[in-house]
């Protein structure tokens, strides 16, 4: 055996030994689920990422071409060399575009530890091969279907024979030798264009449209003539009574070597529609940031006083739902959004009471006072990192149950990724370019094909079924290109990433479908990081490279940000907009008809009194407010009087005070608190007998059920809230009083809940270690590693021990072993139980043994510990070398 065979890797495990900590650290920050929890050593690490969950994850998030490559790999043999790779790949054309692009795709592979090997001895690991490669139950995603060797696995010697005299080949004195020969005729070239040269062509029709997969059909128990001549030369062959299959060598050939019908090295690019001035997309984009501002306010205060009900699964009904999107002016999924949205940053949540309801968190308070730029920075940072997805309300669950806004069954962890992902593909359009969306799904596509594949099996959802044909012709229902994506979740995926297009520009991170510069920089995209994003994507691709250059900019910057870099980004977007926000007003526009027009904003104390002053008419570029009686008996119940509500719009308003509205303030002004409501359980009282002879005598006072007291009172048995209520609608304007007969002024006071966190996003499995943990996980693996393969004495209990089994031995033993160990200052490896009951190995130096405690120098922590004797499983002595 060579020095290079006896180096060669004989395991995953032995070949995850050999990497050093980067490449370690670069497996688990793609395969996070590997070190959760950390594993003990590097052969355990081996056997979790060989698992079928990891598997198939790992799987999941590889890219189109990758996993082409992988599916390549799994019907090549077992180990395959480079050489045979590229050839499935490239074929015998040798597409330069799919040469120059495997190493990437390879080297992506074995980063992540699914294939493993040296260059001339490539495996796919066992769990990998057997999700892709082609069985009766799972045709491969390649279209491709047994080899001959599996397909005449159970055919009998004499038949084997007959097929070998046949196609010419001599005859051989044993079956495995047989089916080689038909091996090597059918991977020959030249030999097989023959063999095919002599078909009849009524033959040929039938192979090619076998040839792209399904590979199998269906024949009658008396085959037609050109079937026939298929069977006798092992073109088809039977897999079941009924059932034929094309083998895998002869399709390879029909298809000139290529395992793919159309090999994708290269994503398909984004393409811009239509193009726009920047200066255009920010101002449109802050605009309707503004909007978004003004639109949860205006939800928020429309829930001051406490919002829809909770239902008793969770959310709010459909009715709220449409009160909610009227008192918005926009449509039921539009509302649902903003709802979800004001829920996600945490300004919104459920009271907790008995009756209990939605309403505005303590929170809403605080981000009502910061700038607005801020404010909005907020929501879409929220919006961004949130897994909650409002596009599915309306929809089904597994069980179906009606999906409803903030309502549980809303996550969706791959939202996250989809968000980050699509307006990152649009940063890397020119600036003002807003993107063709089939290309950005096209794109998405390309990235995770197989992202969340139905069933967990990657490869199963893609696979083509039989399907039975004329008599005596194998059914051939050939599918194009690649076959092994989920069209499930593709649908939901397109959804998020339509959902996020849509969303974006409700919101204001994109205007005319352009992201606009707040936007990049929420995605952690400021002017000077796009510069030098710029100039690595001119610079010329490296070798291997299958990106265009005009992408990898984009792709440098794909990655999740981290927290302390999600706040810098938020604050840089917030620089960016805040000049193009509208600034608030402090004055508005008077009009004869009871009206006033806000030209723009406002500023927060004019609007907070003219919103109670007024009602809300109409709203846009600018808003008109209407005053009422209601609008102005309002303000005078919070407190205000005549005097201060003339005074207020004098020094408010950019026009005269209209007369009309002066006489409205006046009159209601002197029919309010002429009559006074206490609590008896209620009564009425009044100076003019005359009002209180009208109430009376009014048909609608009856429910009140009124009686008179004295000249000037009335009691009802009502209590004072409803009487208030009733003898404003019966057209009058009475004050409540307290007990002392002052006039009680009644302010809204808005309804909080107690102190709410924003809802967490779910994450789509473990999330990724950062450097610190990497760093610790890689020492506790390799500290375990060096334990569990350190050599060994040889002794009889030794060689009993399984391996990755912790020794074994008696107190008397383990402690006497110590004690020899303290005089000769040699190392022991010992087996260790803590006190949560987890077990290790460990190598250790004794050097002192007393009290029932070993005190040592740990190789594997690489410091001095000390160990309770009794928590010592077994102990064993190291070889001397």
């Amino acid at each position: 055996m060579s020095t290079e065979d006896q180096s060669a890797p004989r395991s995953l495990a032995e070949a995850l030994r050999a990497r050093d900590d980067a490449s370690l650290a670069a497996l688990l920050r793609a395969r996070p689920d590997l070190i959760t929890p950390v594993p003990t050593d590097l052969t355990q690490l081996a056997t979790r990422a060989g698992t079928r969950a990891s598997v198939v994850r790992a799987l999941e998030r590889l890219d189109r071409f990758t996993l082409q490559t992988a599916e390549a790999l799994a019907v090549a043999g077992d180990p395959a060399t480079r050489e045979e790779l590229f050839g499935l790949m490239a074929g015998d054309a040798h597409d330069q575009a799919v040469v120059a692009a495997l190493p990437a795709a390879l080297a992506a592979l074995r980063e992540q530890a699914l294939v493993w090997g040296a260059d001339d001895r490539l495996r796919l690991v066992r769990t990998a091969r057997e999700l892709l490669a082609p069985s009766p139950q799972h045709p491969s995603p390649t279209g491709l279907g047994p080899s001959v060797r599996e397909a005449t696995a159970g055919m009998s010697p004499g038949r084997i024979q007959e097929i070998v005299a046949t196609v010419g080949l001599p005859s051989t004195h044993d079956s495995v030798s047989a089916v080689g020969a038909l091996t090597a005729l059918f991977t020959h070239r030249r030999k097989m264009a023959a063999l095919l040269a002599a078909a009849p062509a009524e033959s040929l029709e039938v192979l090619e449209r076998l040839v792209w997969g399904p590979p199998y059909g269906q024949v009658t128990a008396d085959p037609a003539a050109r079937l026939r001549w298929l069977l006798d030369r092992a073109l088809l062959l039977p897999t079941a009574p009924g059932t034929v299959v094309l083998p895998r060598e002869v399709a390879l050939h029909l298809r000139r070597g290529r395992a793919h019908r159309a090999p994708e090295p290269v994503p398909p690019a984004v393409e811009p529609l239509t193009a726009h001035a920047p200066q255009v997309v920010d101002a449109t984009a802050a605009g309707q940031a503004y909007t978004a501002l003004a639109t949860v306010e205006e939800l928020l205060k429309d829930w001051d006083e406490g919002g829809p009900a909770v239902l008793r699964a969770g959310g709010i009904s459909v009715r709220d739902l449409k009160r909610t999107a009227v008192a918005l002016d926009v449509a039921e999924p539009v509302a649902a959004f903003w709802v979800e949205l004001a829920y996600a940053a945490g300004l919104l949540a459920s009271d907790g009471e008995a009756d209990e309801r939605y309403a505005a968190t303590p929170e809403y308070d605080e981000w009502l006072e910061r700038p607005p730029a801020e404010r909005w920075a907020q929501l879409a940072g929220a919006w961004l990192a949130a897994t909650r997805t409002s596009g599915v309300v309306g929809g089904r669950d597994l069980k179906e149950r009606a999906l409803s806004a903030l309502g549980p069954g809303l996550d969706r962890s791959a939202a996250p990724e989809v968000r980050h992902r699509v307006l990152t593909l649009l940063a890397g359009l020119p600036e003002g370019g807003a993107p063709d969306a089939g290309t950005v799904l096209a794109r998405l596509r390309w990235e995770r094909p197989l992202r969340g594949a139905q069933g967990g099996t990657p490869g199963a959802a893609g696979a083509h079924g039989t399907q039975a044909a004329g008599p005596g012709t194998p059914g051939a229902h050939g599918a194009p290109g690649h076959s092994g994506t989920a069209q499930g979740d593709e649908d939901l995926r397109s959804r998020l990433a339509r959902w996020t297009l849509t969303e974006a520009e409700l919101l204001g991170v994109t205007g005319r479908g352009a992201l606009s510069a707040h936007g990049r920089a929420l995605l952690g995209m400021p002017p000077a990081v796009r510069s030098a994003r710029a100039a690595a994507a001119a610079a010329p691709a490296g070798p291997g490279d299958r990106l265009p250059a005009h992408h990898r900019a984009v792709t440098a910057v794909a990655a999740p940000l981290s927290p302390p870099e999600q706040a810098a980004a938020a604050a840089a977007a917030a620089r960016l907009l805040a000049p193009l926000l509208p600034q608030p007003l402090d004055h508005v526009l008077l009009q004869a008809d009871l009206t006033a027009v806000a030209p723009g904003p406002l500023r927060r104390p004019l609007a907070d009194v003219l919103s109670v002053l007024a009602d809300v008419e109409s709203k846009g570029g600018a808003t008109v407010y209407r005053f009422t009686p209601g609008s102005v008996r309002r303000a005078l119940d919070a407190g205000r009087s005549a005097s201060d509500l003339h005074a207020f719009l004098a020094e408010h308003s950019r026009t005269p005070v209209p007369q009309p509205l002066t006489y409205l303030i006046d009159d209601v002004a002197r029919r309010h608190g002429h009559l006074r409501v206490g609590a008896a359980s209620a009564y009425v009282r009044c100076d003019d007998e005359t009002i209180l002879n009208e109430i009376l005598a009014d048909k609608r006072a009856a429910g009140l059920r009124l009686r008179r007291l004295a000249p000037t009172v009335l009691a009802a048995q009502a209590d004072p809230a409803a009487l208030l209520d009733g003898l404003r609608a019966m057209g009058f304007a009475p004050a409540a009083e307290s007990a002392e007969g002052d006039v009680l002024i009644t302010r809204a006071l808005a309804h909080r809940t107690p102190p709410r966190t924003a809802p967490e996003p779910v994450p789509e499995g473990p999330p990724v270690p950062d450097g610190t943990l990497l760093a610790a996980a890689i020492r506790a693996v390799r500290a375990g590693d060096a334990a569990a393969t350190a050599p060994r004495r040889a002794t009889e209990d030794a060689a009993r021990l399984a391996p990755g089994e912790l020794p074994r031995t008696s107190s008397a033993e383990t402690l006497a072993t110590m004690q020899a160990a303290v005089l000769t200052g040699g190392a022991l490896w010992i087996g260790y139980v803590n006190a949560e009951g987890s077990a290790s190995q460990r190598v250790i130096a004794p050097v002192r043994v007393e009290g029932g405690f070993v005190t040592g120098y740990d190789h594997t922590a690489d410091e001095v510990r000390t160990y309770p004797l009794h928590r010592i499983t077994g102990v064993a002595e190291l070889a001397d070398d």
